[in-house]
């Protein structure tokens, strides 16, 4: 039995590695994928293009909205002179958001301690809306609040000494600079490990189902499950050496840190790849075609993707969408991944995912298997 599995596996590399365009496909789109997820991947808002209207022309005014442009979050693109102009640089793109200082702004500051600044965003990208109002809010509390200090100081320098305020220090665990970047490159490690896996493998046995190639092999002493093994067994070995070269991509290229144990990253990716392998798997058992194994394969990954919480919350997902999560296997892999990159836990912390993992393997390892089997049957 060894030995036809031997030959099986030799048989799988070299019709994989004698062809220049599989052997390119191997490497070069994992790394180009790793590459454009670890720099567009983000939550971060910058350069926000914005529209400026001061209508009270005062140094207070001038002073608010030199520090949005200076603070890296909105590009100044259009200084306006009326309302109207507004309206028209959001409907044609060319502003996303805008900022319309009222008439006595100063005075208002001066007389009363409050002034009103005027926002119009454009809300066709929600998230993106959201979280440049909440730059504004940041940026308008802090000149408020320096706007007062400096105030008290001139006015009440003895009241301003003792005046009660509460600062805040944050102090981010595992992410000091809360780079979002942190946060995707190792999500984006699982994605691509499940998108080549679960590609791979079922593109594989279907190929040979459809050029007769998979007849050819079954009318020799090789047993259904020699087959399986020896298909699948190169496909184990190729998807960890993908892995371990997106993984370095993302330590050395994106300087992501990785603080845990190398050995409780390899066991938990040995376990989602021999799961996405019996996804895989399964999917040649239903598809004829490799167009239907394409469409197949999407069919699955995107809600995988979805669910995982690679970007959504999952804690922000309807409660049936919740539980369904459960089932997703990316989802445990992301929080070994993030949990060893990140965090430096082992398997004292991350052994229920380890857990969930192994019984996915084994579950639908063992039903894709049976499966196949029947399908040869």
């Amino acid at each position: 039995m060894l030995v036809r599995i031997r030959q099986m596996v030799i048989k799988e590399f070299i019709q994989v590695l004698r062809d220049p365009a599989a052997r390119f496909s191997l490497i070069v789109p994992p790394l180009l994928q790793m590459l454009i997820f670890g720099y567009a991947a983000t939550y971060e808002v910058r350069n926000v293009n914005t529209a400026i209207l001061d209508l009270d022309h005062t140094q207070e005014s001038r002073d608010l909205l030199a520090r949005f442009a200076a603070s890296g979050y909105f590009q100044v693109s259009a200084s306006l002179s009326n309302r109207r102009q507004i309206a028209d640089l959001i409907d044609h793109g060319d502003a996303t958001l805008a900022i319309q200082i009222l008439p006595a702004f100063a005075e208002g500051l001066r007389k009363q301690g409050n002034a009103a600044v005027q926002v119009v965003v454009d809300g066709t990208n929600s998230n993106t809306a959201l979280i440049a109002l909440g730059y504004v809010g940041q940026i308008s509390g802090q000149y408020a609040q320096d706007y007062r200090a400096d105030y008290l100081s001139r006015v009440a320098p003895a009241l301003a000494a003792v005046i009660p305020s509460v600062e805040l220090q944050p102090r981010p665990w595992f992410n000091p600079d809360l780079d979002s970047r942190w946060f995707f490159v190792p999500g984006t490690i699982g994605t691509l490990t499940l998108t080549m896996v679960l590609t791979m493998t079922a593109f594989a046995i279907v190929r040979e189902r459809e050029i007769g190639t998979l007849e050819q092999l079954m009318v020799t002493p090789i047993s259904p499950a020699e087959f399986v093994a020896g298909k699948t067994i190169p496909y184990l070995i190729i998807a960890l050496g993908q892995l371990a070269i997106v993984s370095l991509l993302g330590v050395l290229w994106f300087q992501i840190p990785f603080r845990g144990s190398i050995l409780v990253l390899l066991l938990g990716s040995v376990l989602f790849v021999i799961t996405a392998m019996a996804v895989g798997l399964f999917i040649s058992t239903i598809s004829r075609t490799q167009q239907q194994a394409m469409v197949s394969a999407f069919f699955f990954i995107m809600p995988a993707i979805t669910l995982s919480g690679f970007s959504f919350p999952i804690s922000a997902m309807p409660r049936a969408l919740q539980m369904l999560s459960y089932v997703d296997p990316l989802r445990p892999y992301l929080v070994v991944l993030r949990g060893t990159f990140l965090k430096g836990v082992g398997l004292a912390v991350l052994w229920p995912q380890i857990l969930g993992m192994a019984a996915f393997a084994l579950v639908l390892f063992t039903a894709s298997v049976r499966r196949f089997q029947k399908t040869l049957d």
